[in-house]
């Protein structure tokens, strides 16, 4: 005998908040300036978390920690070189730590006591995170994504939100790049909830 499933087969199937949550990723102070369109990309989350906030999802922001010196550990560290572009461990700065200006998320977003905020030190925001636990435990099939970088974080945590059985939206118009719209940041998709009218 077959199972039968809710199989979601169009987009408005999983753009409901009873099957997706909405994810903003690393819209912190210290990296949308980083980014040559910040401005721009925060403008277009605004108007995601504003139509996400109005339709009732649930919405969970992430964001990037830094390890004190010692604690980063050898990856951590020419992770760190490479981003600062040094080769002297000793010159490398920890930019996210907890408690900087850098670190906060942008204050425009201000998160709401019922929205989640999590940390992580991976690239994955299921990596070391509660999130696949929040999103299962609230019986959820999809999540749709927006923030920066798209070559840097978001696609990894597209392919590992799939991998892990659930459907990854992301909203184009709402993603930054750290490069020029690199070829990972053209092949997504935005749910009709986050879309301009």
């Amino acid at each position: 005998m077959a199972v039968s499933l809710d199989i979601g087969k169009t987009l408005a199937d999983f753009c409901r908040p009873d099957r997706m949550a909405l994810v903003v990723y690393d819209m912190q102070a210290g990296i949308t300036n980083q980014v040559k369109n910040g401005p721009a990309i925060l403008a277009e989350v605004l108007k995601v978390l504003e139509a996400a906030r109005a339709g009732g999802y649930p919405i969970i922001f992430l964001r990037h920690l830094s390890m004190p010196k010692p604690l980063m550990g050898a990856f951590q560290m020419r992770q760190a070189m490479a981003w600062q572009r040094t080769d002297d461990p000793d010159a490398v700065k920890p930019w996210f730590l907890r408690g900087t200006p850098g670190f906060e998320l942008v204050a425009e977003l201000a998160p709401r006591d019922d929205e989640a905020i999590l940390d992580k030190i991976t690239f994955s925001a299921f990596e070391g995170t509660p999130l696949a636990i929040i999103l299962r435990d609230l019986g959820l099939t999809s999540f749709a994504i927006c923030g920066i970088a798209t070559e840097i974080g978001i696609d990894p945590t597209v392919r590992h939100g799939a991998d892990l059985g659930l459907v990854p939206i992301v909203i184009r118009d709402a993603c930054g790049a750290a490069t020029t719209r690199p070829a990972s940041a053209r092949w997504t998709t935005s749910p009709s909830w986050a879309t301009r009218s």
